[in-house]
């Protein structure tokens, strides 16, 4: 790996508005490359929007779905990328056939570079979770991809890791959501709305347990025990029905925060990557000393009949129609 900078974004997407939502990625990419970035990422499903996935019915999830490469969205963030001279990285809905996938698309100013369709997908029973992990080449690194609920489990990060990602991509919809975890909960849409007027009670919300203090808990594990940066980038503002934080971050393979977004608007933040830090961190000596003639256990097979289940801590609406 050689030093290079990082751009990570928040912003507000609009459901199902996939023209609005490519400007603003147009925009933040902009302003990202103006401070030098290389690659900028973008969260989740932000050409599409996210949470109201779950009340559309399978017609209405193809129709929004899009082949990649070669779709009008993948295009047009390689059109994005040639434009600024930076890596675009951003979710979309992917159809490949009548599979339908949660995935995010890298692309460069040479094209489509590649994409990971989201392994633990719940947000709609109609999604076909992926089956593999994802590292490429980036600009004389190596990076990962990891959607989301992809990242809650230890196992996804060291084995991007494993696969030689020097730099893991976090993409995410998060926070703000019912919880049985002690301070969590939903963010009242009127704090988001009345946020100019009263930000400090906006960054409360934002900065405590609903919000930051609950992704500190577990994102910069991911980091600090693998040897990785972990390029975490977020949904701020109205999402269908919830609210979302932002905060859209770099944390360094020590588990330390390289830069943070605290606005309570759209934004994004450019950091510096070396790889001086993956070379000294205490997660690449983790990797030495692995004992994999120990870990049977953590690849054997459920007992007969039981299925992988991957479920949010929030209830689900119900899809408009079921088919």
């Amino acid at each position: 790996m050689r030093d290079i900078l990082i751009g990570t974004a928040q912003f507000e997407a609009r459901d199902g508005d996939k023209e609005r939502n490519l400007e603003r990625i147009r925009d933040l990419t902009a302003l990202a490359a103006r401070e030098g970035a290389e690659a900028v990422s973008f969260h989740e499903c932000c050409i599409t929007g996210y949470t109201f996935l779950q009340t559309l019915s399978r017609e209405r999830l193809l129709a929004l779905a899009e082949p990649v490469p070669g779709g009008p969205s993948a295009s047009r963030l390689a059109e994005i990328a040639r434009e600024h001279g930076t890596v675009v990285l951003a979710g979309l809905l992917e159809r490949d056939g009548d599979h339908i996938h949660n995935t995010c698309v890298a692309a460069g100013p040479e094209g489509f570079l590649a994409k990971h369709r989201k392994i633990h997908t719940f947000i709609s029973p109609y999604l076909t979770p992926g089956d593999r992990h994802t590292v490429f080449d980036l600009r004389g690194a190596r990076a990962g991809i990891l959607i989301c609920y992809d990242n809650n489990l230890p196992e996804n990060a060291r084995i991007t890791a494993l696969l030689g990602a020097e730099i893991i991509f976090m993409p995410h919809v998060t926070s703000g959501t019912e919880s049985t975890m002690p301070g969590r909960g939903i963010i009242a849409r009127e704090v988001w709305e009345n946020r100019k007027r009263d930000p400090v009670r906006c960054r409360q919300e934002f900065l405590g347990p609903k919000g930051r203090e609950w992704l500190l808990k577990w994102l910069p594990a991911r980091a600090w025990e693998n040897g990785v940066y972990a390029v975490f980038s977020n949904a701020i503002g109205i999402d269908h029905n919830t609210v979302k934080n932002g905060n859209a971050m770099i944390i360094d393979p020590y588990g330390e925060i390289l830069v943070e977004s605290r606005k309570l608007d759209d934004d994004v933040v450019v950091g510096l990557c070396t790889p001086e830090k993956i070379e000294r961190s205490s997660g690449r000596r983790y990797l030495r000393a692995r004992r994999p003639e120990l870990y049977a256990r953590l690849v054997e097979p459920p007992p007969a009949g039981q299925k992988p289940v991957t479920e949010p801590g929030w209830r689900l609406e119900r899809p408009e129609e079921k088919k």
